[in-house]
């Protein structure tokens, strides 16, 4: 990754989209980010507003929004600079502040919890399994469009797959004594930068100290490929940043999003 004023969240966000394909188009107080192969990913096909004195200029990013992404049913904005919220109001759009958190040097290894397998996701099995969390999760909220969203998560999971296969990323589970998928989370390498991704454990596992346990082994596999500095991001009221803070990680420069969800049919 060549040096960049980005704040570390937004940084690995590139790096990550870059490597899976996505195209990312640099003007001079923004970028465009495309990613072809899923145009159903709201987080891959957005605009990166890159200057902070811009952050307020709200109807301009909506338009440029539409006209880079015409066929879009929602709002996906990246802010480098802390916005004032009252600029946004009356758009319909959420304004939300991330927590990025980063740290120099390994994240430390919290042990295994009793009665769990931990191992990287290889199979169409294992990858299968973490695809029906995500849809049955979506089921329970009603978040998004039931087809449209299956579309979204096979099709990334297609790509980070391919990711993995050339040694760009590692994705790594815990499995309870019945052989199912409890906990995950993946990590992408670029240019000494790790960025954590889909961190997620099932309900009824957590508390158990499985997520802090699989930062520490993703880390130990990125370390391996030459990485120095490790990135993560959550929201702001997240209760899952106080088990990143308490593997070593610190915050870093706060970043914000725009954004809007498409209408669910009917």
């Amino acid at each position: 990754m060549d040096p960049s004023p980005l704040p570390a969240r937004w940084a690995t966000d590139l790096t990550v989209l870059e490597a899976s394909g996505s195209h990312v188009e640099r003007h001079d107080d923004h970028l465009v980010v495309r990613t072809p192969r899923n145009p159903g990913y709201h987080w891959g096909n957005f605009v990166l507003v890159t200057d902070p004195s811009a952050s307020d200029d709200a109807a301009r990013w909506l338009a440029r929004h539409a006209d880079v992404f015409a066929e879009a049913d929602w709002v996906s904005i990246g802010l480098v600079g802390a916005p004032t919220p009252s600029a946004w109001d009356g758009h319909g759009v959420e304004l939300e502040e991330d927590e990025s958190l980063a740290m120099a040097g390994l994240p430390r290894l919290a042990p295994c919890p009793q009665g769990y397998a931990v191992r990287p996701l290889t199979t169409d099995a294992d990858w299968g399994a973490r695809i029906a969390v995500e849809l049955a999760e979506n089921e329970e909220s009603g978040e998004y469009e039931a087809s449209s969203h299956e579309r979204f998560v096979r099709a990334r999971t297609d790509i980070q797959r391919e990711v993995v296969a050339a040694g760009g990323a590692l994705f790594v589970g815990a499995f309870d004594g019945d052989g199912r998928l409890a906990a995950d989370l993946g990590i992408v390498v670029g240019d000494g930068l790790a960025r954590y991704q889909d961190v997620g454990t099932r309900p009824e596992h957590r508390r158990r100290g499985l997520a802090a346990h699989l930062l520490g082994v993703a880390a130990q596999w990125a370390a391996t490929q030459g990485v120095t500095r490790f990135v993560i991001v959550t929201g702001v009221d997240n209760p899952a940043g106080r088990v990143y803070r308490g593997v070593g990680f610190e915050p870093d420069r706060p970043t914000w999003t725009v954004y809007r969800r498409p209408l669910l049919a009917g």
